[in-house]
């Protein structure tokens, strides 16, 4: 059982070796096993994944919504980040 209380599932993939390597010291540094590594990792992913589709979301439903950027709020951004 998860911590969540759902079942755990196998799953199997292919990666580098110097990847695999790198889990396996990440694993040893952190005194836990592979799968936990992988699971927060997985986890991360899902929720960095998540929030970017929410923001694109929100992009969305703003230009829908006519609510763009003034001319002199992009030369505004531009400006802070070309200087």
């Amino acid at each position: 059982m998860s911590v969540n209380g759902e079942p755990l599932v196998s799953i199997t993939f292919k990666t580098e070796q110097q990847k695999r390597e790198t889990l396996d010291q990440i694993a040893l540094d952190m005194d836990r096993d592979l799968s936990y590594i992988l699971n927060e990792a997985i986890n991360n992913y899902l929720e960095l994944y998540h929030g970017q589709q929410r923001q694109i979301e929100k992009g969305i439903e703003a230009a829908k919504a006519g609510n763009f950027a003034t001319d002199n709020e992009i030369q505004a951004a531009i400006a802070k980040w070309t200087q």
